[in-house]
């Protein structure tokens, strides 16, 4: 007896997993893109391809986002498997531990810090992430002496080794209980210096000729957030920054509007892994400040 032949596999081509997998992550084709240093149409006409292949409508698209498809959900499991079982054919999961220590600036550590981190930590498990979390004038300072790999920081115009990635919005902030006193000056929670955020605020209330006081300094923007939702004072902070239910005050208060802060990303890593790692950090920043 003959044997009866092997059936006939569809061989799925792993770029356009990968593709799919960092679209359906981050929920745009354009910070896909960038993270695997492509274009839009390439990686769209890649994943037309592997939606063919597969028969399946993988991705629902519509003018203001892209997300999963029933089916799509259900392939993403498969598709991450599929690629780590790839990584142990190639014995990319045998790799020793390496570190990638990344800084990143007060205002955009946020509840989306979370997913960030999942997100580098599926795109390669082997690495060891390290995030220190402070000033932009402290991220630039530990990068400089090689104590990061990669900090995410103000853009600073006079050297020439930041790449803009995008402007963070800022405002006056307050818990919907709090009451400013017309006749008392403006309490204001802020971060402890150097913050450009807090500088350039008091900067503008002084030249509005509006009376300040700070009741509140915070070592972290979680904390000034504390004092923000604990009802004592307004905040000059980032729209990201901000504590989820607190309501932006300026305009009722007749304060002055304050100036954006440019993100800027400052890298020295050649690993091909590493680099893809950043990139994905900061595509996924990118995407959290515009989704806002």
């Amino acid at each position: 007896m003959s044997a009866e032949p092997l059936p006939i596999r569809r061989l799925l081509d792993l770029d356009a997993v990968q593709a799919f997998v960092l679209v359906a992550e981050m929920s745009s084709f354009t910070r896909a893109a960038e993270v695997l240093e492509s274009t839009q149409s390439a990686i769209s006409l890649k994943l037309k391809r592997l939606e063919k292949r597969l028969g399946k409508r993988l991705l629902e698209r519509t003018p203001r986002r892209v997300k999963l498809s029933a089916e799509g959900a259900q392939f993403l499991i498969a598709a991450r498997e599929l690629l780590n079982a790839n990584d142990r054919a190639v014995g990319l999961d045998m790799k020793p531990q390496r570190r990638l220590r990344i800084g990143l600036i007060d205002h955009t550590a946020t509840d989306d810090l979370i997913p960030l981190l999942e997100l580098v930590s599926r795109h390669d498990p082997s690495l060891r992430v390290e995030v220190r979390i402070g000033a932009s004038s402290e991220m630039l300072a530990a990068y400089d002496v090689g104590e990061l790999d990669a900090a995410f920081a103000r853009l600073d115009t006079t050297r020439n080794d930041a790449e803009k990635l995008f402007e963070e919005a800022c405002g006056w902030f307050a818990s919907p209980l709090w009451v400013h006193n017309p006749s008392e000056p403006l309490r204001i929670a802020s971060l402890s210096a150097p913050c450009g955020v807090r500088a350039s605020a008091l900067k503008a209330l002084d030249e509005s000729g509006i009376a300040w006081t700070e009741v509140f300094v915070g070592g972290g923007i979680t904390t000034v957030g504390a004092a923000v939702m604990a009802a004592m004072a307004v905040a000059p902070m980032t729209l990201k920054g901000r504590p989820s239910r607190s309501v932006e005050v300026g305009s009722k208060l007749g304060l002055p509007a304050l100036p954006g802060i440019e993100i800027a990303v400052y890298t020295r890593v050649r690993d091909q892994a590493m680099k893809e790692a950043v990139r994905i950090f900061g595509a996924s920043l990118r995407a959290a400040a515009s989704s806002t």
